[in-house]
């Protein structure tokens, strides 16, 4: 298992990286999930799938898309507890899919990719907090 310093520091390397649709290229592009996928790749390796094509409203389109390929490959935590190198994933309101994810690099910052912006450590703040659906730890192996 990867250690959370090592999570926390392969995340920070995507500091800057511009916002791209379905991108996953440090320093290039990437979206929220664009940028999991790289830190796994840093910290764990290949991939253990790829993501179908998506549009910007993807979740809008029905299904828990993200949180099922968040079950397939990482550890769920039972509370929403969070600590340095967790998987955050976000449904704006309740009821609606999971639609946005970012790696903890304590319990109150994150690393993410937001829409039209380049991806930053932010504060997590209680608007964030409110919207917290699950809590990952990537695997042992």
């Amino acid at each position: 298992m990867p250690t959370p310093t090592l999570i926390v520091a392969a995340a920070r390397a995507w500091i800057g990286t511009p916002y791209r649709h379905q991108a996953s290229l440090k320093g290039i592009g990437c979206d929220c999930l664009g940028l999991l996928r790289g830190v796994w790749r840093d910290v764990m390796g290949a991939e253990p799938e790829l993501p179908p094509p998506y549009s910007p409203d993807w979740a809008e389109a029905g299904g828990e898309a993200l949180l099922g390929a968040a079950r397939r490959h990482l550890v769920a935590r039972e509370d929403l507890s969070v600590a340095p190198g967790d998987v955050l994933l976000f449904r704006w309101r309740k009821g609606l899919p999971a639609k946005h994810c970012a790696v903890a690099t304590s319990a109150g910052t994150m690393v993410h990719a937001h829409d039209g912006a380049a991806v930053a450590e932010v504060a997590f703040r209680p608007w964030w907090r409110r919207h917290l659906a699950h809590v990952f730890t990537f695997p042992n192996d």
